[in-house]
């Protein structure tokens, strides 16, 4: 009892840089990361005498490294660090240097690494995990390939200052403008004639993280929203009843979603004009920083690649410098320069792709939520090998689509219909 009143009494203090509560509750340090393993120690144990280990053994360790890996910060104790995070910073490195060291390893490294990737995103997507692997990854490559690009390529020469500006200026465009992706997609906020009352609910603080929860527990404020009369609720279930794609009530979320809103299930929330769930969930606030960042970054990659291949295969044509480079892989650094170029390229392609799926459904003035949707029921026009679909159902024309997704930001914050617009 005294232990823990102490530790009550050390939680009212504030934390340092180095500090944190775990998910016992109790104050610890990052230096102590490897103090008190009480479940690795048992792993161990059981290890070395033959015996066979407990079920939740590993998913304990999980949870017991995700708890103690943490890094200082200057506010609010140290910060967790996501495990999803760490696959692109030890491996992609390590990766591309071995690709690096033969024409042979660059083939297999080049191959298995968009295969392990996919694979990991259809595993992720099937499960409706949320990960910041890919952001992980998208970031880290950005940033190494820059760093690379200041390191291998600029020393070699043929790049000149005002080119390595421009490779510079796009990078940091880019990063703003996902950045500002990253911020609210449009939320869909509850009618205020339908909230009669807001509950707060509080947790211990080993619920969650301290560093986003503060050292008195968390509190999550909950909106209660009326459920409309009986006739009110009658004619929303005949409503549900009648189409399944017209369920506009949102049981999650207690709210009422307008037209092209959906749930998103891995952030848990309701979006207006939901389009997909990528870094982050793109809807009607995001989609258009969406496109933007897509679009600098193919800028900036395309016009970095064509300078490295100008700077390690300089007699050789640009669009055929890629498939065939003679003497590029007798130097370390210029098969290294290579290396990344190819990979650059490969990132570049399927993000290409990408753009050209999303520039043609706004075209048509579809999400790529509702094409799915369409698709599986049957319900549009696919052309191309599926490449257009067409659903009909809010296409005003080529520039009456552009022109409504150019302004469709404007008067964003307006709550949700309310409930009585179910029937």
């Amino acid at each position: 009892m005294k232990k823990r009143a102490n530790e009550a009494l050390e939680l009212d203090e504030p934390l340092c840089c180095c500090e944190y509560v775990d998910r016992q509750g109790g104050r610890s340090h990052v230096a102590a990361c490897c103090c008190d393993c009480e479940d690795l120690d048992d792993a161990c144990d059981r290890w070395l005498k033959k015996e066979p280990q407990k079920a939740d053994s590993l998913s304990r360790l999980v949870t017991m490294v995700s708890d103690r890996l943490r890094v200082p910060w200057f506010w609010g104790g140290a910060r967790r660090v996501d495990l999803s995070v760490l696959p692109p910073l030890l491996l992609l490195p390590v990766l591309l240097h071995i690709a690096a060291l033969h024409f042979l390893l660059g083939m297999v490294v080049l191959t298995t690494l968009p295969v392990l990737v996919l694979w990991y995103y259809y595993v992720i997507h099937r499960k409706k995990g949320r990960t910041l692997f890919f952001l992980s990854l998208a970031l880290f490559s950005l940033g190494y390939m820059y760093y690379l690009f200041l390191t291998e390529v600029f020393p070699r020469g043929g790049v000149g200052l005002t080119q390595l500006g421009t490779v510079t200026l796009g990078v940091a465009l880019t990063l703003a403008s996902l950045i500002h992706t990253k911020r609210e997609p449009g939320y869909v906020l509850p009618h205020t004639a339908d909230v009669h009352s807001t509950v707060t609910y509080h947790s211990s603080p080993s619920d969650r993280d301290p560093a986003h929860t503060g050292l008195n527990g968390v509190g999550q404020e909950v909106v209660l929203a009326n459920r409309g009369s009986g006739s009110e609720q009658q004619g929303q279930g005949v409503e549900q009843r009648e189409s399944g794609r017209s369920r506009k009530w949102c049981s999650t979320c207690r709210v009422v979603r307008p037209p092209r809103a959906g749930h998103c299930r891995i952030c848990g929330v309701c979006v207006l004009r939901l389009d997909h769930h990528c870094v982050c969930c793109v809807g009607q606030a995001n989609h258009r920083s969406f496109l933007s960042t897509l679009l600098l970054f193919l800028l900036t990659s395309l016009y970095g690649i064509s300078l490295v291949l100008r700077s390690v295969c300089p007699q050789q044509n640009l669009l055929s410098a890629l498939l065939y480079c003679p003497g590029v892989y007798n130097q370390y650094s210029s098969a290294l320069c290579f290396t990344c170029a190819w990979y650059s390229s490969i990132v570049t392609g399927g993000l290409l792709h990408l753009l050209v799926l999303q520039l043609i459904n706004v075209s048509y003035n579809v999400t790529e939520r509702e094409v799915r949707i369409a698709l599986r029921d049957k319900t549009a026009r696919s052309h191309y090998w599926g490449l257009v679909v067409d659903t009909g159902v809010y296409s005003h024309g080529f520039r009456g689509n552009w022109a409504e997704f150019l302004t469709m930001g404007e008067g964003l914050h307006t709550p949700s219909p309310s409930l009585t617009d179910l029937v």
